[in-house]
Protein backbone atom coordinates (compact mmCIF):
# COMPACT_ATOMS: atom_id res chain seq x y z
CA UNK A 1 0.00 0.00 0.00
CA UNK A 2 1.10 3.54 -0.68
CA UNK A 3 1.40 5.97 2.21
CA UNK A 4 -2.23 6.05 3.47
CA UNK A 5 -1.76 9.51 4.95
CA UNK A 6 -0.59 10.87 1.61
CA UNK A 7 -3.33 9.05 -0.31
CA UNK A 8 -6.01 10.75 1.79
CA UNK A 9 -4.05 14.02 2.01
CA UNK A 10 -3.80 13.90 5.78
CA UNK A 11 -0.75 14.75 7.91
CA UNK A 12 1.18 11.88 9.43
CA UNK A 13 -0.26 11.74 12.93
CA UNK A 14 -0.53 9.04 15.61
CA UNK A 15 -4.15 10.07 16.21
CA UNK A 16 -6.68 10.82 13.48
CA UNK A 17 -10.10 12.39 13.93
CA UNK A 18 -12.70 9.90 12.65
CA UNK A 19 -14.96 12.55 11.14
CA UNK A 20 -12.11 14.30 9.33
CA UNK A 21 -10.81 10.95 8.07
CA UNK A 22 -14.21 10.02 6.63
CA UNK A 23 -14.60 13.41 4.97
CA UNK A 24 -11.20 13.10 3.29
CA UNK A 25 -12.00 9.58 2.11
CA UNK A 26 -15.40 10.54 0.66
CA UNK A 27 -14.02 13.63 -1.07
CA UNK A 28 -11.17 11.74 -2.73
CA UNK A 29 -13.06 8.56 -3.58
CA UNK A 30 -16.16 10.19 -5.10
CA UNK A 31 -14.60 10.72 -8.54
CA UNK A 32 -13.35 7.13 -8.84
CA UNK A 33 -16.33 5.37 -7.28
CA UNK A 34 -17.43 2.41 -9.49
CA UNK A 35 -20.98 3.80 -9.70
CA UNK A 36 -19.65 6.83 -11.60
CA UNK A 37 -17.72 4.87 -14.24
CA UNK A 38 -20.57 3.62 -16.47
CA UNK A 39 -19.50 5.62 -19.54
CA UNK A 40 -15.75 5.24 -19.04
CA UNK A 41 -13.50 3.01 -21.15
CA UNK A 42 -12.48 -0.37 -19.79
CA UNK A 43 -8.99 0.93 -19.08
CA UNK A 44 -10.40 3.94 -17.23
CA UNK A 45 -12.76 1.71 -15.26
CA UNK A 46 -9.87 -0.54 -14.25
CA UNK A 47 -7.76 2.43 -13.16
CA UNK A 48 -10.67 3.93 -11.22
CA UNK A 49 -11.30 0.59 -9.54
CA UNK A 50 -7.64 0.32 -8.56
CA UNK A 51 -7.63 3.86 -7.20
CA UNK A 52 -10.85 3.33 -5.28
CA UNK A 53 -9.47 0.12 -3.75
CA UNK A 54 -6.30 1.96 -2.67
CA UNK A 55 -8.31 4.76 -1.06
CA UNK A 56 -10.57 2.27 0.70
CA UNK A 57 -7.57 0.35 2.03
CA UNK A 58 -6.00 3.60 3.25
CA UNK A 59 -9.24 4.58 5.00
CA UNK A 60 -9.56 1.20 6.74
CA UNK A 61 -5.91 1.37 7.78
CA UNK A 62 -6.12 4.83 9.34
CA UNK A 63 -9.45 4.29 11.09
CA UNK A 64 -7.98 1.42 13.15
CA UNK A 65 -5.51 2.69 15.77
CA UNK A 66 -3.36 -0.43 15.74
CA UNK A 67 -3.11 -0.60 11.94
CA UNK A 68 -2.49 3.15 11.77
CA UNK A 69 0.44 2.92 14.20
CA UNK A 70 1.88 -0.08 12.38
CA UNK A 71 1.89 1.89 9.13
CA UNK A 72 3.16 5.09 10.77
CA UNK A 73 6.05 3.27 12.46
CA UNK A 74 6.93 1.59 9.17
CA UNK A 75 6.93 4.92 7.35
CA UNK A 76 8.94 6.76 9.99
CA UNK A 77 11.50 4.08 10.86
CA UNK A 78 11.77 2.24 7.54
CA UNK A 79 10.57 -1.08 8.96
CA UNK A 80 7.66 -2.65 10.85
CA UNK A 81 7.49 -2.72 14.68
CA UNK A 82 9.76 -5.24 16.39
CA UNK A 83 9.22 -7.55 19.39
CA UNK A 84 5.46 -7.49 18.89
CA UNK A 85 4.93 -10.54 21.13
CA UNK A 86 6.91 -9.07 24.03
CA UNK A 87 4.61 -8.07 26.89
CA UNK A 88 4.64 -4.25 27.06
CA UNK A 89 5.65 -2.45 30.28
CA UNK A 90 2.84 -1.94 32.77
CA UNK A 91 0.57 -4.65 31.38
CA UNK A 92 1.86 -7.82 33.07
CA UNK A 93 -0.75 -7.82 35.86
CA UNK A 94 -3.62 -7.46 33.39
CA UNK A 95 -2.02 -10.06 31.10
CA UNK A 96 -1.94 -12.58 33.98
CA UNK A 97 -5.45 -11.74 35.24
CA UNK A 98 -7.08 -12.08 31.82
CA UNK A 99 -5.20 -15.26 30.99
CA UNK A 100 -6.24 -16.88 34.27
CA UNK A 101 -9.87 -15.77 33.88
CA UNK A 102 -10.05 -17.19 30.36
CA UNK A 103 -8.59 -20.52 31.46
CA UNK A 104 -11.02 -20.79 34.37
CA UNK A 105 -14.00 -19.93 32.18
CA UNK A 106 -12.90 -22.53 29.63
CA UNK A 107 -12.78 -25.13 32.40
CA UNK A 108 -16.19 -24.04 33.68
CA UNK A 109 -17.72 -24.33 30.21
CA UNK A 110 -16.15 -27.74 29.67
CA UNK A 111 -17.62 -28.99 32.96
CA UNK A 112 -21.03 -27.63 31.99
CA UNK A 113 -21.22 -30.07 29.10
CA UNK A 114 -21.26 -33.00 31.55
CA UNK A 115 -23.96 -31.61 33.88
CA UNK A 116 -27.35 -33.33 33.59
CA UNK A 117 -29.01 -32.59 36.94
CA UNK A 118 -31.62 -29.77 36.69
CA UNK A 119 -30.64 -28.42 40.12
CA UNK A 120 -26.98 -28.38 39.21
CA UNK A 121 -27.81 -26.67 35.93
CA UNK A 122 -29.60 -23.87 37.81
CA UNK A 123 -26.64 -23.46 40.16
CA UNK A 124 -24.15 -23.41 37.30
CA UNK A 125 -26.33 -20.93 35.40
CA UNK A 126 -25.98 -18.57 38.38
CA UNK A 127 -22.24 -19.19 38.41
CA UNK A 128 -22.19 -18.41 34.69
CA UNK A 129 -23.82 -15.05 35.38
CA UNK A 130 -21.13 -14.31 37.96
CA UNK A 131 -18.44 -15.18 35.41
CA UNK A 132 -20.13 -12.96 32.84
CA UNK A 133 -20.06 -10.03 35.28
CA UNK A 134 -16.37 -10.64 35.95
CA UNK A 135 -15.53 -10.78 32.26
CA UNK A 136 -17.57 -7.63 31.59
CA UNK A 137 -15.58 -5.87 34.33
CA UNK A 138 -12.35 -6.97 32.66
CA UNK A 139 -13.67 -5.74 29.31
CA UNK A 140 -14.36 -2.35 30.91
CA UNK A 141 -10.79 -2.26 32.27
CA UNK A 142 -9.41 -3.11 28.84
CA UNK A 143 -11.65 -0.44 27.30
CA UNK A 144 -10.30 2.14 29.77
CA UNK A 145 -6.77 1.15 28.79
CA UNK A 146 -7.63 1.66 25.12
CA UNK A 147 -9.13 5.06 25.91
CA UNK A 148 -5.99 6.15 27.79
CA UNK A 149 -3.82 5.11 24.87
CA UNK A 150 -6.03 6.99 22.39
CA UNK A 151 -5.70 10.14 24.51
CA UNK A 152 -1.93 9.75 24.59
CA UNK A 153 -1.88 9.35 20.82
CA UNK A 154 -3.94 12.53 20.47
CA UNK A 155 -1.41 14.40 22.63
CA UNK A 156 1.47 13.12 20.46
CA UNK A 157 0.10 14.86 17.37
CA UNK A 158 1.76 18.12 18.44
CA UNK A 159 5.13 16.33 18.57
CA UNK A 160 4.67 15.15 14.98
CA UNK A 161 3.67 18.68 13.92
CA UNK A 162 6.85 20.09 15.48
CA UNK A 163 9.18 17.44 14.02
CA UNK A 164 11.46 18.10 11.03
CA UNK A 165 9.69 17.52 7.69
CA UNK A 166 9.34 14.12 6.04
CA UNK A 167 12.60 13.23 4.31
CA UNK A 168 14.77 15.22 6.70
CA UNK A 169 17.66 13.20 8.25
CA UNK A 170 16.80 14.79 11.61
CA UNK A 171 13.15 13.70 11.59
CA UNK A 172 13.65 10.34 13.34
CA UNK A 173 15.54 11.92 16.24
CA UNK A 174 12.65 14.34 16.81
CA UNK A 175 9.98 11.65 17.13
CA UNK A 176 9.26 9.38 20.16
CA UNK A 177 9.22 6.24 18.01
CA UNK A 178 10.14 3.94 20.90
CA UNK A 179 7.11 5.06 22.90
CA UNK A 180 4.91 4.80 19.81
CA UNK A 181 6.10 1.22 19.36
CA UNK A 182 5.22 0.48 22.99
CA UNK A 183 1.72 1.87 22.46
CA UNK A 184 1.38 -0.24 19.33
CA UNK A 185 2.31 -3.38 21.27
CA UNK A 186 -0.13 -2.54 24.07
CA UNK A 187 -2.91 -1.95 21.54
CA UNK A 188 -2.12 -5.32 19.98
CA UNK A 189 -2.69 -6.97 23.35
CA UNK A 190 -5.78 -4.84 24.01
CA UNK A 191 -7.32 -6.04 20.75
CA UNK A 192 -6.43 -9.65 21.52
CA UNK A 193 -7.81 -9.41 25.07
CA UNK A 194 -11.04 -7.84 23.84
CA UNK A 195 -11.60 -10.66 21.36
CA UNK A 196 -10.79 -13.34 23.95
CA UNK A 197 -13.10 -11.89 26.60
CA UNK A 198 -15.98 -11.20 24.20
CA UNK A 199 -15.77 -14.73 22.81
CA UNK A 200 -16.18 -16.20 26.29
CA UNK A 201 -19.02 -13.85 27.19
CA UNK A 202 -20.87 -15.13 24.10
CA UNK A 203 -20.16 -18.76 25.01
CA UNK A 204 -21.44 -18.20 28.55
CA UNK A 205 -24.69 -16.82 27.14
CA UNK A 206 -25.34 -19.85 24.96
Amino acid sequence: MEDPFALLELPRHPWVDATELKEHFLARSAAVHPDRQHDASEAAKAEAQRRFADLNAAYNCLRDARERLHRLLTLESGGPPKDVQRIPPGTMDLFVEIGQACREVDGFLEENAAVTSPMLKVKRFEQGLEWTDRLQALLATVGDKRGQLEEELRSLNVVWDAAPPVGSPARGAGLPLERLEQIYRILSYVSRWTDQLQERVVRLAM
